[in-house]
């Protein structure tokens, strides 16, 4: 297994607990320095877990490689029995592939779902087994538990283990990086996402994604949780078609995440 190395954040934030716990023996006057200097840190950390594309925490895939002729397709919070199939033949219709995030539970009741996905040339990633709206609030034993019954769940129903991990609502504390490198997971966010999930005009959520759209960024949409657009159509499903006449047109393949590059902190 690789060797855990905390973040440059990390790391000088532990140094900085320590320094301001060992002035408080050496000059107990200098507390509120001490304090003060520990608040800012904590306000730091907090603030790079509420940015979903942050480096500050740790290794986090924002980018594909600037030399890939291609984007990444990434979707969220399925899989869902009504969406998730029409999804699936859209990609195949374009010649498309995805990498699907897929929620633990919601994995557990739709089986055929995730067998599909996989025979259809896609890949399954984790995205917690419950998708908890305090995901980020948790401790390192919390999260282990929600990740790593994903992490089972989506192994024996996709026949291969995900590599990657993508926090609920992109969120996340400190804790979160060591506990993803014990399961061998590499933390996954985009570059670009449409807001899909409570946008109700496709020509919004498209201008989102296709704003200055390029080779290697990374896109989200929801299979699950979707919201629907004024004539009732899944968001994911009036979008797909305008994505992929984009991708026609700047000579774009979409494609799944590669595999993790360790040593690359995009």
């Amino acid at each position: 297994m690789r060797r855990w190395q905390p973040s440059p954040l990390l790391r000088g934030s532990a140094v900085l607990h320590a320094v301001a716990a060992g002035s408080l023996t050496i000059a107990p006057a200098a507390w509120p320095y001490a304090l003060g200097a520990v608040a800012a840190n904590h306000l730091l950390l907090t603030a790079a877990g509420l940015w979903p594309r942050s480096h500050l925490l740790g290794p986090n895939l924002t980018r594909l490689a600037e030399t890939a002729d291609a984007i990444a397709l990434t979707i969220d919070d399925g899989p869902d029995p009504q969406i998730t199939p029409q999804v699936l033949d859209a990609l195949d219709a374009a010649g498309a592939r995805a990498s699907f995030f897929c929620i633990g539970a919601r994995a557990e009741r739709h089986p055929q779902l995730i067998a599909e996905i996989v025979r259809r040339g896609h890949r399954v990633e984790n995205h917690s087994q419950h998708h908890r709206h305090h995901f980020s609030l948790c401790g390192p034993r919390a999260l282990s538990r929600e990740i790593a019954a994903a992490q089972a769940t989506l192994s024996a129903l996709a026949g291969t283990p995900p590599q990657y991990f993508r926090a609920p609502a992109g969120l996340r504390n400190p804790f979160l990086d060591p506990v993803l490198h014990r399961h061998d997971l590499h933390l996954a966010s985009w570059t670009r996402r449409g807001f899909d999930t409570r946008e109700r005009d496709p020509a919004r959520v498209g201008a989102r994604l296709l704003r200055g759209l390029a080779a290697g960024d990374v896109l989200l949409l929801h299979d699950g949780h979707a919201a629907r657009s004024h004539s009732g159509e899944p968001m994911i499903l009036a979008v797909l078609p305008q994505l992929f006449a984009a991708c026609r047109a700047r000579g774009l393949r979409v494609q799944p995440l590669p595999p993790p590059d360790w040593s690359d902190p995009r």
